[in-house]
């Protein structure tokens, strides 16, 4: 059975409401008797992430680094201010 307390309780009596989750206990918390949210102990944790995961996955091409002359002049030739 879960144990509903209202916001104003939640936030005076957290940490007796975190050792309950920890124990395994489910907590409701409640806005004017009507559920909001629930408290939960988080099972596992987050996956470590892999130096190399994407290797070989991921092609780029030979001219991904290759510049644009009309890009270049744009930016090189355009007011930073325009309107002035």
């Amino acid at each position: 059975m879960a144990k509903t307390v209202n916001i104003h309780e939640a936030k005076t009596h957290l940490s007796a409401l975190l050792k309950d989750v920890l124990e395994g206990k489910k907590v409701i918390i409640a806005k004017n008797n009507t559920p909001i949210a629930e408290l939960k102990k988080i099972e596992s944790k987050p996956k470590q992430r892999k130096f190399g995961a994407l290797r070989g996955k991921i092609k780029i091409h030979g001219d991904f680094s290759d510049s644009d002359k009309e890009i270049e002049k744009l930016f090189n030739e355009s007011k930073l201010f325009p309107d002035e």
